[in-house]
C-alpha cells in the first residue's frame, strides 16, 4: 500500500509540471510574436496615433496640421492681423504744391490743427513743404511720440483729456508697451493751440475753431450762422467758412437784412443770400430746408433754414460766405 501511494503521489507531482512547463512556453511564444514579423507587418499592425482636433479661429484658419510623431509641426495658414472696427489707420501723405492743410482737413474729415500738431508744422501755408511726408491722424485728436518722463496722466493733462481717453484707444491696459519712449500714440479729442494765418496785409492773424457753443464773435458785427465746428477756412480756392453741426440745427442769419435768393444752385444745393448794410452780402449754402423767401426783412439771428447735405458734400454743415461790394471776403474777419 505504501509502494502504490507513493507512485500516485510522483505521478500528480509530473502532471502539475508539464501543466506548468506548457502554461510558460505559451506565454513565451506570444511576448515573442510581434518581434518575429517583418518590419511592414509590425507598421501595418501597430494601432494608428491619436487624431488631435485642429482649432480655427473666427477667420477659418487652420493654426497646424496633424502629423505623425516624429515629424514637424506645419502651419496650415498665414498669420492674420486684425485691427478693431473703432481703430483707424495712419494715413502717410506726401504734400504736393496745391495742397494746404485746409484742404486736407476737410478731406480727411478732420481739423487742420490736428494735422498740423501731429507733424510739427507751424506754418500753415505749408511754405516749401512740398515733398514731405506727414501723418494724417485718424480722428480729431493728436498724434504724440512719447518721451522720457511721460506718464499717461501727464500726456492726458498735457492734451487736456482723461487718461481713460488715451488707455482706451491705445489699448494700454492689456499691451501697456505701447506706452513707451518713441512711441506713437494717439489722443482722441485733445485740445489743440490755434493756428496762425498771415493775411494779404501781413499781419499775423489767429483764427481759431470756435467752441460747439457760445461761439465769440471776431470783432462784434456778424454772427456765427451756426453752433458748430469750422471744418475748414477761408482761402485762395474756398470763398466762404464751413461748419459742421448736426443735420436739422438751425442756420441763423449772421445779421439784419433783405434775402435776396433762396433755393438750389450748383454745387451749392439749397441756399439762402442775405443782402446787408454798407455792401455787405451774406451767403448759406447745402441748407436741408429754407424758412424765408426773397424780399423778407430777418432779423440777426433769426432762423433762416436748416443745416442739411443738398448739393456737393461729404457731411451735414453750412458753407458761409461773405461778398464785401460783390469780392468775396472772410467772414471771420468781421
Amino acid at each position: 500500500m505504501f509502494a502504490k501511494s507513493v507512485r500516485a503521489f510522483g505521478s500528480g507531482i509530473l502532471r502539475y509540471r508539464a501543466h506548468i512547463l506548457v502554461d510558460i512556453t505559451v506565454a513565451s511564444m506570444v511576448l515573442t510574436l510581434p518581434m518575429g514579423l517583418p518590419t511592414d507587418q509590425r507598421a501595418a499592425s501597430a494601432p494608428e496615433p491619436a487624431q488631435v482636433a485642429t482649432i480655427a479661429d473666427d477667420a477659418e484658419l487652420v493654426r497646424a496640421s496633424t502629423v505623425s510623431r516624429g515629424g514637424t509641426i506645419t502651419p496650415g495658414g498665414n498669420p492674420a492681423t486684425r485691427v478693431a472696427d473703432d481703430v483707424k489707420p495712419i494715413v502717410r501723405y506726401t504734400l504736393g504744391r496745391a495742397d494746404s492743410l485746409q484742404t486736407l482737413g476737410n478731406f480727411y474729415g478732420i481739423s487742420a490743427e490736428a494735422i498740423a500738431v501731429s507733424n510739427g508744422i507751424s506754418d500753415p501755408s505749408l511754405k516749401n513743404q512740398q515733398g514731405r511726408e506727414i501723418m494724417i491722424p485718424p480722428g480729431e485728436g493728436v498724434l504724440y511720440t512719447v518721451v522720457e518722463g511721460d506718464t499717461v496722466e501727464s500726456v492726458a493733462k498735457k492734451f487736456k483729456v482723461a487718461p481713460k481717453v488715451i488707455m482706451d484707444y491705445n489699448r494700454l491696459y492689456f499691451e501697456p508697451e505701447h506706452f513707451a519712449p518713441k512711441q506713437l500714440v494717439f489722443v482722441p479729442g485733445a485740445s489743440l493751440p490755434t493756428l496762425v494765418y498771415q493775411t494779404d496785409d501781413e499781419e499775423p492773424t489767429v483764427i481759431a475753431r470756435p467752441p460747439a457753443a457760445n461761439n465769440p464773435r471776431p470783432n462784434g458785427r456778424l454772427a456765427w450762422p451756426v453752433g458748430g465746428i469750422i471744418t475748414q477756412y477761408f482761402w485762395a480756392f474756398h470763398t466762404g467758412v464751413d461748419m459742421a453741426a448736426a443735420y436739422g440745427t438751425g442756420i441763423g442769419a449772421t445779421e439784419a437784412g433783405t434775402v435776396v435768393a433762396t433755393g438750389w444752385v450748383a454745387v451749392g444745393g439749397l441756399s439762402v443770400r442775405i443782402r446787408h448794410a454798407d455792401g455787405l452780402e451774406s451767403g448759406y449754402y447745402h441748407m436741408g430746408a429754407v424758412y424765408v423767401a426773397p424780399g423778407q426783412k430777418v432779423e440777426r439771428g433769426q432762423i433762416i433754414g436748416t443745416i442739411g447735405m443738398t448739393g456737393v458734400t461729404t457731411g451735414p454743415h453750412v458753407h458761409w460766405e461773405l461778398k464785401l461790394n460783390g469780392a468775396f471776403v472772410n467772414p471771420l474777419a468781421y
